[in-house]
């Protein structure tokens, strides 16, 4: 991600995305350009999405594209998952109808120039949305996905599943 600018407040980020063709996250005052993604990228995320929507199919959840946008109110990170799951209405924003900010899950296609953001730093905000129960981190160089759990509270757990292995999604009754 390339810095845009510095300090500006959420109401100008918002400005920006509405006038934008390009998709930025923001965190504490500063606007980040989101880098485009990779035809691979692209096809790992829908598959990811068609596979919920068929697995949820009749059940009260919403499976939404990057197109939606995520923020996290303790952080106050605005960004765009992969794949983001809702079960139940939509908590939006008070700043932002087109904002939520009640996910149930979230996932990212992990990329070269992300991996390190998203398994580190932007994990850690994920991890403060109260209604969060799982982050998929899916593998761009192999057949592997990770799956943060919340177990408890605060606390969380890793699995990783490798080619071959049952994904379970326990938030969604999936698995």
């Amino acid at each position: 991600m390339t810095r845009l600018a510095v300090h500006h407040s959420f109401a100008e980020y918002l400005e920006l995305e509405e006038s934008s063709n390009v998709k930025h996250e923001y965190l504490a005052g500063e606007i980040y350009a989101m880098a485009g993604g990779t035809p691979d990228h692209a096809a790992l995320a829908m598959n990811f999405g068609a596979a919920l929507l068929e697995r949820l199919r009749g059940q009260p959840c919403r499976v939404f594209s990057s197109d939606l946008r995520v923020r996290v109110l303790a952080t106050g990170l605005a960004t765009y998952p992969d794949v983001t799951v809702v079960c139940g209405p939509l908590e939006r924003d008070a700043e932002s109808r087109t904002t939520i900010v009640n996910p149930l899950l979230v996932a990212e296609v992990l990329s070269d120039g992300t991996e390190d953001y998203d398994r580190g730093e932007k994990l850690d905000h994920y991890k403060q949305i109260p209604s969060l129960r799982e982050c998929v981190l899916i593998s761009h160089r192999e057949p592997r996905v990770e799956i943060w759990r919340r177990v408890a509270g605060d606390a969380w757990s890793r699995d990783e599943v490798a080619a071959g292995g049952e994904l379970s999604l326990v938030s969604l009754g999936c698995g």
